[in-house]
């Protein structure tokens, strides 16, 4: 067997025993404190059986030193560790006094953290620049479908979708066939000369496919319907083949036909598309304008509010409302019209929030986190379910209460017959509002939502319609104090401040993450912004336009400052987003 070595204390007495050796050391013998190494048979040979010994002072001073280093280590970990814990007392600390998601009060008109936020939609360094219309992989046809701001999301998918395809984009036809049988065209709400020319360094459009081409087609153009929710290779390995052989392809009733998440420079491309290709016709602009400054003459700030409590609306939600055997009745023959909707029990879809509230449960929530009832108050909606005596306890609580019908009654005649031209001047005062509060996450909702973000995050408040409602059914219950108070603790992370919602979750129309940019954080903005006030813009419709805003773009030209200094960066996040949606999600939505 091989030599063993071993160490052993008894008694006094040191030892040291190998195979072939057995030595004992009396501790008297040796005054001199010393550590005794055994050699081996065969290195004693080699070094003639002699002994080496190691002095105690090395041994410590080797010890000395590892338990230096390890001081030395712990001591920076624990400083690094005290640094961070300080600037993490100093985060909070900013975050405070600022007024954002701690639990002291939020500024109910406008974000305080909005002036570290704007929107940036500029194309990255290596775009490339797009294909020329003879050179492109032939003409690109779109259906728009549902109303007006459905249809809004649909055209902004359909220019990123001829960007991947290399395609040239005819002008969208709008939807003259759904719910709300508007013959409008596009030449009737927006700007078609603008919408071709602003992106025009993004993809070729025409207004129609030339006829000499047309006539030269052997067959007509191809249709066909993408489903929901579509990759970008989707439509490379379906689409583009068939583009390629026949030259123009018509794809119909194209709502969410593209996927949510795609690449920075594509969602950058949507966000050029929806907020600033975009623009009104002039008559619709200057009548929402108009209303704009009717309401601002009233008061400096006003409140928009979005109601969608139409009778349509009501039917496709599937819920109960308390008007008895009628209204089960009415919303019920409405709902027929739908044959893909499943049974809704109204007392479920209440509790998952699924509900719009009332006009009064908007009022008392408004009320509740403290606008108080000299505010004035702007209505987009259509036909109120109910009518006057549903509008009367809203009314009550905001007497100051205003839609465009009263402001605008005799000027608003050419338009009556037609909803896409109400809705678009619903949408510049409510975009143009110092508050929107919306009552669904329908498409006005969310693209209105999304857009005031990449304006600068101005305040927009969604109710949290899961905790409210069960607090509205204790309402009579208790005080209000209390009552008010369970409205702002349920309404937090829902008011509307620039990080509610992690980027890349959520549908990208409502939460453009790609293109929002913020400014860097410094701690020495703590005490610099904490009194500084928001200068107030006056609304100005001749307001001019520069790279990334257009003349629809008012009340942010405080973030003008903050864009042109350059002192910001970008937040790059990956995005997701659910792909399991139905037909008739969004159809009724607007």
């Amino acid at each position: 067997m091989g030599e063993a070595k071993a160490w052993r204390y008894s008694g006094g007495v040191l030892v040291l025993a190998n195979n072939n050796h057995r030595k004992k050391l009396k501790h008297n013998q040796h005054p001199k404190h010393c550590c005794w190494l055994w050699q081996p048979a065969e290195t004693a040979a080699m070094g003639k059986g002699q002994r080496r010994r190691i002095s105690w002072s090395v041994v410590c001073g080797v010890m000395l030193f590892a338990l230096g280093l390890i001081s030395l280590f712990t001591g920076h970990v624990a400083s690094n560790l005290e640094w961070y814990s300080q600037k993490l007392v100093k985060h909070r600390l900013w975050y405070n006094k600022m007024g954002g998601f701690s639990h002291g009060p939020i500024d109910i008109w406008k974000s305080k953290f909005s002036k570290f936020y704007y929107g940036c939609s500029e194309r990255g360094p290596h775009y490339a620049p797009p294909v020329r219309e003879p050179l492109s992989n032939g003409y690109l046809l779109i259906g728009a479908s549902g109303g007006l701001n459905q249809q809004r999301t649909g055209i902004t998918d359909a220019v990123v979708v001829a960007r991947i395809l290399n395609a040239t984009l005819v002008v969208p036809e709008l939807d003259h066939h759904s719910f709300w049988k508007d013959d409008s065209d596009f030449a009737n709400i927006f700007d078609v000369n603008w919408f071709i020319s602003f992106l025009a360094k993004d993809v070729p459009i025409v207004k129609r496919v030339p006829d000499k081409y047309m006539r030269s087609l052997e067959k007509p153009p191809y249709t066909m319907r993408v489903p929901r929710k579509s990759e970008p290779q989707y439509y490379v390995d379906e689409v583009l083949p068939i583009l390629l052989r026949r030259h123009v392809v018509q794809l119909t009733k194209f709502d969410y036909r593209l996927a949510s998440d795609l690449n920075e420079e594509l969602q950058r491309l949507r966000c050029r598309v929806n907020y600033h290709a975009f623009r009104f016709t002039k008559p619709l602009q200057n009548l929402g304008h108009k209303l704009v400054m009717k309401m601002r003459k009233m008061s400096n700030r006003f409140i928009a509010v979005h109601l969608r409590f139409e009778p349509d609306m009501l039917a496709f939600s599937g819920c109960y409302y308390g008007g008895g055997d009628k209204e089960r009745y009415e919303l019920g023959e409405i709902r027929k019209r739908w044959t893909t909707l499943p049974e809704a029990s109204p007392d479920g879809e209440r509790k998952r929030g699924k509900c719009p509230l009332t006009p009064y449960e908007v009022g008392l929530m408004l009320r509740a986190l403290g606008f108080k009832n000299d505010t004035c108050i702007y209505v987009a909606s259509g036909e109120i379910y109910g009518g006057e005596e549903t509008l009367q306890p809203l009314r009550e609580l905001f007497p100051n209460f205003y839609t465009k019908e009263m402001l605008a009654s005799e000027e608003l005649e050419p338009f009556l017959p037609f909803s896409s031209r109400l809705a678009a001047i619903d949408y510049i005062v409510c975009d143009e509002s110092d508050v929107f509060v919306t009552n669904n996450n329908g498409n006005m909702a969310k693209i209105l939502a999304g857009r005031r973000r990449y304006m600068g995050h101005k305040r927009t408040i969604r109710p949290n319609a899961k905790k409210l409602s069960a607090l509205f059914l204790q309402r009579e219950k208790m005080l209000w104090t209390t009552f008010s108070s369970k409205v702002k603790s349920a309404q937090r992370g829902f008011m509307g401040e620039p990080d509610e919602m992690k980027p890349g979750r959520g549908d990208f129309h409502e939460y453009p993450s790609s293109c929002i940019c913020k400014k860097p954080f410094k701690f020495s903005d703590l005490d610099n912004h904490r009194n500084q006030t928001a200068t107030e813009v006056p609304f100005n419709p001749e307001a001019g336009s520069g790279y990334g805003r257009n003349e629809e773009d008012q009340g942010v030209n405080s973030m003008q400052g903050i864009e042109n200094a350059g002192m910001m960066t970008r937040d790059h996040h990956n995005a997701s987003s659910s792909l399991e949606e139905k037909e008739d999600d969004d159809f009724l939505a607007d």
